[in-house]
C-alpha cells in the first residue's frame, strides 16, 4: 500500500496541480491530505475541488478551520488572507451547488485520522490542529517525550512547512540527511511531510511524501511548478500581501 501524502497546499493550485501529476507519474494507491488546503494562496476554491476529488482522506488544519470560525493567533497577513479566503469561498466560482459543497466538506473536516499503528494529523499528536512541532524541539527532550507519549508508533504531520523525521532519540533528520528515503523501524517516528504551497525549507519547490506500508519507507518527493506565474496572481490582489508571493521564490 503506498500513500501520498500532502499538506500545507494553501491556495496554491498551480503547486497542486504539479504535484498531483507527479504523484500520479509513481503509482500510488490513496492520497491523504494533512491540512490547511486553503490560506495565503489565489486559488482556494480550485484546490478545494482537486483535494474533494482526488484525497481518500483530508483532515482539518488550522486554516482550514479559521475559514470556518474566527482565527485564532493569526498573524495580520494571515488573518486579511483568511478573510480574503472566505469571500472567495462565498462567491464561486462555480454553482451555489458546488459553494455549499466546499463549505460542507470543510465543516465535515477530523482532525485526525487513525489506522492502526498509523496517525494522521496535521500539527502534532498532541494538538492535532494547533501545536507546531519545529525541529528545534529535539533540544526539549521533555517535550519530546510528552508528543511521542501521545502516539502508538508512527504520526505523521504538516504545519510547519518543514519536511522531516523526529526520533525518540531527539533527532530531527530532513530528507538530505536520508538521501530522500527513510526506513521505518519499530522505534517511534513523527513525520512531517512538508508544504505543497508553501515550503520554508529554502528549497521553493512543492513538497510531499510518500508512505509505503509494504517497504516501510517514507520517501519524499520535490516537484517544480511555475512559481512566478504564482507569486503574479498574488500580485494582482490587492488584499494579499506582496510578501506571500515573494516568500514562494525564496522558499521560507
Amino acid at each position: 500500500m503506498k500513500r501520498a501524502l500532502i499538506s500545507d497546499i494553501h491556495g496554491n493550485f498551480d503547486a497542486l496541480t504539479a504535484v498531483l501529476a507527479d504523484i500520479r507519474s509513481v503509482g500510488v494507491d490513496d492520497i491523504y491530505c494533512l491540512g490547511d488546503i486553503i490560506g495565503y494562496g489565489p486559488n482556494p476554491c480550485e484546490c478545494l475541488d482537486a483535494v474533494m476529488k482526488n484525497a481518500k482522506s483530508t483532515i482539518l488544519g488550522n486554516h482550514d478551520q479559521a475559514a470556518l470560525f474566527d482565527p485564532e493567533g493569526f498573524n495580520p497577513m494571515a488573518l486579511q488572507a483568511i478573510y480574503w479566503t472566505r469571500d472567495q469561498l462565498d462567491n464561486g466560482p462555480g454553482s451555489s451547488d458546488q459553494i455549499n459543497a466546499r463549505w460542507d466538506f470543510l465543516g465535515e473536516l477530523p482532525r485526525h485520522v487513525d489506522e492502526g499503528e498509523y496517525r494522521f494529523v496535521h500539527g502534532s499528536p498532541r494538538d492535532p490542529t494547533n501545536e507546531y512541532v519545529f525541529p528545534e524541539y529535539v533540544f526539549d527532550t521533555r517535550k519530546m517525550e510528552i508528543l511521542f507519549g501521545k502516539i502508538q508508533q508512527y504520526c505523521f504531520m504538516g504545519h510547519t512547512h518543514l519536511p522531516g523525521v523526529f526520533t525518540t532519540e531527539c533527532e530531527f533528520i530532513s530528507p538530505d540527511e536520508c538521501d530522500y528515503v527513510y526506513q521505518l523501524g519499530n522505534p517511534k517516528v513523527m513525520v512531517n511531510v512538508g508544504s505543497v504551497g508553501q515550503p520554508r525549507d529554502e528549497d521553493s519547490r512543492a513538497c510531499y511524501a510518500i508512505l509505503d506500508t509494504d517497504a516501510h519507507t517514507v520517501t519524499y518527493r520535490r516537484v517544480g511548478y511555475d512559481i512566478d506565474a504564482v507569486a503574479n496572481k498574488i500580485y494582482g490582489i490587492p488584499d494579499l500581501a506582496d510578501a506571500l508571493g515573494d516568500r514562494l521564490k525564496h522558499g521560507r
